[in-house]
C-alpha cells in the first residue's frame, strides 16, 4: 500500500488496485502516518524513502 501512496494514487483507486474497501486503505493509511509521525501522505513518502521503505 505504501508503494501505490508513493505512486500518487488516491485512495478510490488504492482499494480498487488491492480489492478492499476505500475505508480499509484509509484505517492502513492512518496507521501509517502514525507510526511514521507524519502528518500528511507527502510527508509518509519522504519518511519512507529515508528509511529505505521503498525500493
Amino acid at each position: 500500500m505504501l508503494r501505490l501512496v508513493a505512486a500518487g494514487l488516491r485512495n478510490r483507486d488504492i482499494a480498487q488496485r488491492l480489492g478492499t474497501s476505500e475505508r480499509t486503505v484509509q484505517f492502513h493509511l492512518s496507521n501509517l502516518l502514525a507510526k511514521a509521525r507524519a502528518s500528511s501522505r507527502t510527508e509518509l513518502v519522504l519518511h519512507a524513502q529515508q528509511r529505505g521503505w521503498l525500493i
